[in-house]
């Protein structure tokens, strides 16, 4: 038998993420357990289901649950159905191995890219409800894509949203138009329109103290601050403005953790259970 892959370990945050995910997902379902529609887990981007901590060493043993096999051990209330997303086939083949050795388990694996995806999926969500994880290796998730998933009223949605990558396509050069044409196009994808051009409006500091107009340079505050207001817009009351923030070794910002509930009438408890983990994880 094949040695089933593990995806790359991104630091001591790869573990704080998906343990506030689990504790999520235990809440959740437990939270849902004596309603009468079924509990759906979607991992858009689930690798391989497991993490290797020391890819160096070809000789490890050692690995960390990922996402899809965390999901897999919620007990109180298990999901009716799995879905795991991965667009590599060399990834896609060792999740196919997570559905062989779970007999019994409604798991669904899918070998397609998660925008194309989730953009067509349908299911009754009258009778589903379910938990979304989108957790890129990059810049992969499109605004159109998040649209798709506020449409459904549905899925209670956690995004790792790559807030490095993001600001190293935008040059200091303090001129929006110094953006290379492929990573304009990128921003406008991830944004859905040009708002990310709006970070590099006047310094309104300098313009306070009568000092001559000049444009500001983007910064993670701003790429972050841009993002969430237009998810505020999108979701509404569904959209919680409190994230955790995951830095790398130098403490410099690399990702940032959103939560966005589900359906309207569930969204305060779905809300107050997602404030209360990342407010411990602190």
């Amino acid at each position: 038998m094949t040695k089933p892959q593990s995806t790359g370990f991104g630091g001591q945050w790869t573990i704080q993420k998906l343990d506030i995910l689990e504790e999520y997902l235990d809440a959740y379902t437990t939270a849902l357990k004596n309603q009468s529609f079924s509990l759906m887990y979607l991992d858009a981007f689930a690798g391989t289901g497991r993490i290797d901590p020391r890819r160096d060493d070809d000789e490890a043993e050692e690995f960390i649950e990922g996402s899809a096999a965390r999901a897999l051990r919620v007990d109180d209330k298990p999901f009716d159905r799995l879905v795991f997303v991965e667009k590599d086939a060399e990834r896609y083949e060792s999740l196919e191995q997570l559905r062989r050795t779970n007999i019994g388990r409604d798991i669904r694996t899918e070998n397609t890219d998660a925008n194309d995806f989730l953009n067509n999926l349908q299911e009754d969500w009258r009778a589903w409800r379910g938990v979304l994880f989108l957790d890129p290796f990059a810049t992969e998730v499109e605004w159109s894509t998040i649209e798709r998933i506020a449409s459904f009223n549905a899925l209670d949605t956690w995004i790792l949203f790559p807030v490095s990558a993001i600001t190293r396509m935008m040059p200091r050069s303090r001129e929006p138009d110094d953006v290379s044409t492929g990573w304009a196009e990128s921003l406008t994808r991830i944004f859905g329109d040009e708002s990310w051009r709006e970070l590099y409006g006047p310094d309104p500091q300098l313009s306070f103290f009568g000092g001559e107009t000049q444009q500001r340079a983007p910064g993670v505050d701003g790429v972050i601050e841009t993002y969430k207001n237009k998810l505020s817009t999108l979701f509404q009351g569904r959209f919680l403005r409190q994230s955790k923030t995951f830095t790398n070794s130098r403490n410099s910002p690399l990702f940032e953790f959103i939560f966005c509930a589900g359906h309207p009438r569930g969204a305060q408890i779905a809300k107050r259970i997602a404030g209360y983990i990342l407010n411990a994880s602190d």
